[in-house]
């Protein structure tokens, strides 16, 4: 079998691509990802993207992703700009391209020198922040309520409760401020583990959650640590910068545009009327073909 690996930011993935025909069976398609993501046994990687054919005309292609525990998820940030660059260098010439994915449609706009993606800027839909569309069930609110910047009780020894705020746009993700907290980056880092699994896990959000702790630096930057739905910590995740922003934003703490720095570079966030657009790059590293799994 063969395929690409590819990364956005240090956040990497296997692209697979079934546009012609599937080639990794439906039924199949949890374990293998669970399975070809395990470092040092298989590739490895946080997590595979099919290229699909779209399901409906209204789109010109089909991104699918799952996470390195077998699980799929709604959208990825940095896996559908990696998309976007494999489709238009190696599938369909076309730009801007239209991206079915499970959280809806999604819109990818090519910086392109010399037939190569150089930057890809997605458009991220409108954020959703009714507790229904994250979900999260919470005592004394109702699914048409929001939540933002309220406590959360933990169970750790570190930190036994939190404020967050939840949003999704594609997909679900908590939003922490470090300054609201009384708490460091530094802090969040060396507990990541404990603390991001935790709130993951929360039995408030039923489908389990992505999490980012977030330092505001001034009104046009931050900062972000994640620990991703399914795959723990990543250097980044395109998805949780575009909500972190849009979070800030709502609670005044920045402007409309932002420039986000993580763990595995910088990306560019504008709020617009019609939504949210997010802006960075995305690397081919290599292409290969798949012996043997591995385990």
């Amino acid at each position: 079998m063969k395929f690409v690996k590819m990364h956005g930011l240090g956040n990497d993935y296997i692209v697979i691509n079934e546009f012609d025909g599937e080639i990794i069976k439906e039924e199949d398609k949890e374990e293998f990802s669970r399975k070809i993501c395990k470092r040092g046994f298989s590739i490895g990687a946080d997590g595979v993207i099919f290229v699909q054919k779209p399901t409906d005309n209204e789109y010109d292609i089909r991104f699918r992703i799952f996470n390195s525990d077998g699980s799929e998820a709604e959208m990825c940030g940095n896996g559908i700009r990696c998309f976007s660059k494999y489709v238009y260098e190696r599938v369909l010439k076309k730009n801007p391209l239209k991206v079915e994915t499970k959280g809806g449609l999604r819109i990818s706009e090519m910086e392109i020198e010399d037939d190569i993606v150089k930057k890809v800027r997605v458009y991220m839909g409108a954020p959703k922040f009714q507790l229904k569309d994250i979900p999260m069930k919470i005592e004394g609110k109702s699914e048409e309520d929001v939540f933002l910047n309220e406590t959360v009780k933990l169970k750790n020894d570190l930190l036994t409760e939190v404020k967050l705020s939840v949003v999704n746009v594609g997909n679900p993700h908590a939003v922490i401020f470090v300054e609201d907290n009384d708490i460091t980056m530094d802090f969040a880092r060396e507990n990541l583990d404990i603390i991001g699994k935790e709130i993951e896990n929360h039995e408030v959000f039923p489908e389990r959650i992505n999490v980012h702790f977030i330092e505001v630096l001034n009104p046009n930057e931050i900062k972000i640590l994640t620990w991703e739905r399914g795959a723990g910590y990543t250097t980044a995740c395109g998805t949780g910068t575009t909500s972190s922003v849009i979070i800030a934003h709502k609670l005044g703490k920045t402007e409309n545009k932002v420039l986000a720095h993580l763990d595995g570079g910088d990306l560019e966030i504008e709020i617009k009327e019609d939504g949210v657009y997010m802006k960075g790059n995305a690397v081919i590293i290599y292409e290969g073909e798949l012996i043997d799994i591995g385990w």
